[in-house]
């Protein structure tokens, strides 16, 4: 197959077009009403998101994109286009790699039908979300199938289902830790946060928790590290009903209370940095930590568009052309 008839589809969440309350209120209106990301009956929940959440959430959330804006946009869109050109560049004509958005442009389904127009007969779409789950990986599944449905010619399809386990991708994220130069035990904790899910996910059969442990895990092996010196935890939790736990705000304030001084903390099943990392892990949980007696706060950064990752995405998509 030559370059034009194999597309590779890079697939992140998407973000706020500007960091204004109306960008917010329609990027979250449409990530807040799919139902693989808030499971209940429309008929409750559309009437409660439009006249409770958007309005006092998008004032709020825009101020705090409008800390972290970048020249080019938000940090989650300007370090997925970086990567994205970078692994062009190493796919070389192999494929043409393209960047796709869940709930913000370029849309999923658009960059698909672009890519049909142009003769594609090959997709193997990529989600940039290292583990599974309900609520991230299967919108951009859904979204394909959304793209290709009641075409005529439908191209073969390869979806990335996870990428935690792929080989080197741990050790990578162990480097950058290790690049930190410190050494971590009771007092210094290593902390894995991982965006949570609610429980109900978890039992009915996403692999969400499952995969999260293993990837700490396996990073904790990697760096040596007694079970002593790191902690895994979640984060982000929305409304009412029990979500993941331990919860990663609760867990940093025991920490302190308990006369742990120094936190690094990571958070793995980010591809790139985003709001969620940027403003609620390096300030909001930085507070709790501190305000309750801790002394050293540092959060590790995001492998965004790093040259090794995007080596590592490369071998990856090489492995599924070949």
């Amino acid at each position: 197959m030559t370059k034009s008839s194999t597309t590779v589809i890079l697939a992140n969440l998407g973000t706020p077009s500007q960091p204004t309350a109306k960008g917010v209120r329609d990027f979250l209106n449409r990530f807040l009403s799919d139902q693989r990301v808030v499971s209940l009956s429309p008929w409750v929940w559309q009437p409660i998101l439009k006249g409770i959440v958007l309005p006092l959430r998008s004032p709020r959330v825009a101020k705090l994109y409008q800390q972290i804006w970048l020249e080019g946009g938000s940090p989650l869109q300007v370090y997925s286009e970086n990567l994205c050109h970078k692994i062009s560049s190493l796919i070389g004509d192999k494929a043409a790699v393209r960047l796709a958005m869940s709930y913000s442009e370029p849309f999923i389904e658009d960059v698909i039908d672009t890519a049909l127009k142009q003769g594609c007969e090959r997709l193997i779409v990529l989600p940039m979300y290292p583990q599974y789950s309900v609520s991230t990986t299967a919108p951009v599944f859904d979204a394909c199938t959304r793209a290709m449905k009641g075409r005529f010619a439908l191209p073969s399809l390869q979806f990335v289902r996870q990428y935690y386990d792929w080989p080197g991708y741990c050790e990578l994220l162990a480097q950058r830790i290790r690049q930190k130069g410190h050494s971590y035990d009771e007092t210094h904790q290593l902390v894995f946060s991982f965006h949570g899910i609610p429980v109900r996910y978890a039992n009915l059969g996403d692999p969400y928790p499952q995969q999260c442990e293993a990837t700490a895990k396996r990073i904790a092996e990697l760096l040596e590290l007694p079970q002593s010196a790191w902690k895994l935890s979640f984060q982000s939790r929305f409304g009412k009903e029990p979500w993941l736990q331990p919860y990663t705000d609760e867990m940093l304030k025991e920490l302190a209370q308990q006369g742990v001084k120094a936190i690094d903390i990571i958070s793995p099943a980010f591809s790139v940095d985003c709001l969620e990392t940027l403003e609620e892990i390096s300030s909001e949980l930085k507070d709790v930590f501190l305000d309750n007696g801790g002394e050293h706060f540092q959060y590790i950064e995001a492998l965004n568009d790093g040259d090794d990752h995007a080596q590592i995405l490369s071998e990856m998509i090489l492995e599924q052309l070949n």
